[in-house]
C-alpha cells in the first residue's frame, strides 16, 4: 500500500536546536527517530529530505527587517533575537530557514495530492512574530504556510488546531481579525504559563470575532479535561467547513515537562490527530499538515510524536 502521509527529517531540520543544555536542544529529533523506528513507523510513511526557504518565502510572513536581522546576527554576535530566550547559535538562519521551507515543501506535496497529508516534528514556531522572535522560535512556519495558502494557493479558509501547552499567540494575534483563519487552541491556563495569553474571552476581532477558540485548562489537569473539552473544538472546525487543517501538536503538555503542569497521556495525541484525519477527509479534501512544536522531557516527546505519525499513518 502506497503512504499518504510524508514525514519530514533530516540533519539540516536537526540542527534546529539550541546550545548550552537549552531545553529546546539538536537531540529531539534523533529522540524521536529512534522510537519510531523501533515501533516501525518509519515503515508506514514516506520520510522526506528537509529544504531551506528563500529570502522571499520567510517575507511572506515576515518582515523584510526581521529577515535582515536573523540573517546578520551571528556576524554582528547578537547572544539573543528577542528579550532572552531565543539565542542565536551557529547557523541559527540556515536552520530556521530550513523548517519553514520543509513545511513549503510539504504544502506543495499535499496540494498536487502527492500526499494528503504531511508531520514535521521539528517545526511548529508558533510563538514567532512577523518582525521578531519569541519562545524559542526564530521564524514562523505556520504563518508562512497560512500566508502561502492564501497568496499561492488562493484557499482562504484555514484551520489551525493548536495542542501545545503554551498558547499559539504568534499566529493567534497575527490572524487576531482574520475572519478565515479558524483557531483553536488548548492550553495551559495563560495566568501560571508563557506567553500569558489565550484567555476564554480572546475569540478574535472586528469581522472576525467568534472565529477563534481559547480553552485554557488548569495546572495539572489531565486527559479527562483534555477530552471533556475537545468537542468543542471539534464543533468550532465543523461550523466554518475548513478547506485546509494545520495541527501544532505539541508534546510539552505530557506529565513530567520541566516546562509546565498538565499531566497529558499520549492519548491526548492520538485523539486529537485522528479527529482531525477524520474532519479533514470530511471538509479539506484528506489534507492536514502536523507540526511537532515543544516538548522538553526526551521520552515524552517521542511517545506523544509517535501517537501523532501512527495516526496520520493509519487512519
Amino acid at each position: 500500500m502506497s503512504s499518504r502521509t510524508c514525514l519530514y527529517c533530516g540533519e539540516a531540520l536537526g540542527r534546529y536546536g539550541f546550545p548550552d543544555g537549552h531545553p529546546l536542544g539538536e537531540d529531539r529529533q534523533g529522540t524521536f527517530l529512534k522510537e519510531a523506528v523501533a515501533r516501525g513507523l518509519d515503515k508506514e510513511v514516506s520520510i522526506v529530505s528537509p529544504r531551506r526557504a528563500a529570502r522571499a518565502e520567510l517575507e511572506r510572513f515576515h518582515t523584510g527587517d526581521y529577515v535582515d536581522r536573523v540573517q546578520r546576527a551571528e556576524a554582528r554576535a547578537v547572544e539573543f533575537l528577542d528579550n532572552g530566550d531565543t539565542p542565536v547559535f551557529p547557523g541559527v538562519y540556515e536552520a530556521a530557514a530550513t523548517v519553514v521551507g520543509s513545511a513549503l515543501d510539504g504544502l506543495s506535496r499535499l496540494m498536487t495530492a502527492e500526499y494528503s497529508r504531511s508531520f514535521q516534528p521539528i517545526g511548529g514556531l508558533h510563538h514567532g512574530r512577523r518582525d521578531g522572535a519569541a519562545g524559542f522560535c526564530v521564524f514562523n512556519d505556520l504563518g508562512v504556510v497560512i500566508d502561502t495558502l492564501r497568496s499561492e494557493y488562493r484557499v482562504q479558509r484555514v484551520a489551525y488546531v493548536d495542542i501545545d501547552v503554551h498558547h499559539g499567540d504568534g499566529v493567534f494575534y497575527a490572524y487576531e481579525h482574520d475572519p478565515h483563519l479558524i483557531f483553536a487552541d488548548i492550553h495551559e491556563d495563560g495566568r501560571y504559563l508563557y506567553p500569558g495569553t489565550g484567555a476564554a474571552h480572546e475569540t478574535g476581532r472586528g469581522k472576525a470575532k467568534g472565529t477563534k477558540l481559547n480553552i485554557p485548562l488548569a495546572p495539572g489537569d489531565g486527559d479527562e479535561a483534555f477530552f471533556a473539552a475537545w468537542p468543542r473544538v471539534l464543533a468550532h472546525l465543523r461550523r466554518f467547513e475548513p478547506q485546509f487543517l494545520l495541527l501544532q501538536c505539541g508534546a510539552d503538555g505530557l506529565e513530567g515537562d520541566p516546562l509546565a503542569h498538565l499531566r497529558y497521556s499520549p492519548q491526548v495525541h492520538a485523539l486529537a490527530t485522528r479527529s482531525l484525519c477524520h474532519l479533514a477527509g470530511e471538509c479539506a479534501a484528506g489534507r492536514l499538515m502536523a507540526f511537532g512544536g515543544g516538548g522538553y522531557d526526551r521520552i515524552n516527546l517521542a511517545q506523544a510524536w509517535c501517537a501523532v505519525l501512527r495516526e496520520l499513518a493509519r487512519v
